[in-house]
């Protein structure tokens, strides 16, 4: 009998973890399958930038060397593509590392709080727990947008971050800026608003929709972005975050070395160069989304307006089947969408955009299983 005992942290007894989409291989085995379309994780749906697949083969080689620290490299591409100062950026594994980083540097355990909407990226929540940091998760209106008066009520002294997710995950709604700004400026003067800006470039007009070009005039907001999605690169795991001078420097000195990869590194940089790419996959999105929204409406669903590059929706009144044996009769046709169980939304199901063909694929299964 094994008599090994271990300390354990109050907050990691009986966590519940992050719940991530179920994989194509998952799916492939349980049913037996031999082709499976994803459509549950918010991936982009051409793939990879082939300049960024040129980039990685060509770094491929030095992958025995460790990256740069503090990968001077894709700051100083991030810095050129906004027009900012380089001591502004901090990059990470995936925007995720800034988030933990932003939850383990500003919160004191036991003396401050994080606030967040309801049903909102589970990542804000997670991470605030493991950290020992009360997470006070906010209402939203009717329509599932986030309540932005009800969340700076809820801000306090203590209150060390705000997270708002512009568009948002799991709906796709998205704040206008001129809110944000009103927001921003009605906040405690410790508290520190962070807008997770993950899906902004599918925006009609990102650049108008985006804070990055505001924080001149706020020294209290954080913005995080992302490479995984409307760059392709889900899979080397590459984001940043965009503050203060001040702030970067805090979360450069606690950062973990050679968080990013040389690959990823470089894949981002040409990332950035591939004007084509990143336009071709917000057409792609645009066109597919609309279509998505009407089709799925046709069909009495419940449709939540989106500039994402996925949509929310629910059974509307007429269904005789609940989101549970759509997504599940779904799965065993093939298609995997994301089941909203986990952010506490039993009746409500996710979809990616995918690419036209497997959209129409989509479409014609919930036809066949809601006939």
């Amino acid at each position: 009998m094994s008599r090994v005992a271990f300390h354990l942290r109050p907050e990691a007894a009986d966590f519940d973890p992050y719940v991530p989409g179920l994989s194509v291989d998952e799916v492939r085995e349980r049913f037996g399958l031999s082709t499976v379309i994803k459509m549950a994780s918010n991936e982009n749906p051409l793939g990879i930038s082939p300049l960024a697949l040129a980039a990685v083969r060509e770094h491929a080689g030095y992958s025995f060397r460790y990256a740069r620290e503090g990968n001077p490299d894709i700051v100083a591409a991030l810095a050129g593509h906004y027009g900012l100062p380089e001591d502004r950026f901090v990059p990470g594994n995936g925007s995720d590392e800034i988030i933990d980083l932003l939850l383990r540097v500003f919160p004191v355990p036991g003396l401050h709080n994080v606030v967040a909407s309801r049903a909102s990226f589970s990542m804000y929540r997670v991470l605030s727990r493991l950290c020992g940091v009360e997470f006070r998760a906010v209402p939203r209106r009717d329509d599932f947008s986030p309540d932005l008066p009800g969340l700076a009520a809820a801000a306090d002294d203590e209150t060390a971050l705000l997270f708002v997710t512009a568009p948002d995950n799991p709906s796709g709604f998205c704040p206008p800026r001129a809110d944000l700004e009103s927001l921003a400026g009605s906040l405690p003067p410790s508290c520190i608003l962070v807008l997770d800006e993950a899906y902004v470039d599918f925006c009609p007009e990102p650049g108008a929709q985006s804070f990055v070009p505001l924080l001149n005039d706020f020294d209290n907001v954080v913005v995080l972005r992302t490479f995984s999605k409307a760059y392709g690169l889900a899979g080397l795991r590459l984001g940043y975050g965009v503050m203060s001078p001040a702030q970067a420097s805090v979360l450069h000195a606690v950062h973990m070395p050679f968080s990013v990869n040389t690959a990823a590194e470089a894949a981002g940089i040409a990332a950035l160069r591939d004007r084509n790419f990143y336009e071709e996959t917000r057409r792609v999105v645009a066109e597919g989304r609309a279509r998505l929204s009407d089709e799925l409406s046709s069909l009495g669903f419940i449709v939540y307006p989106s500039m994402a590059n996925f949509l929310m929706f629910r059974p509307g009144a007429a269904h005789t089947k609940s989101a549970a044996d759509i997504f599940e009769q779904l799965l065993a046709r093939g298609v995997i969408i994301r089941r909203l169980k986990s952010y506490g939304l039993e009746d409500h199901l996710r979809v990616s955009v995918g690419t036209a063909e497997e959209n129409r694929r989509f479409i014609g299964l919930v036809k066949e299983i809601c006939a």
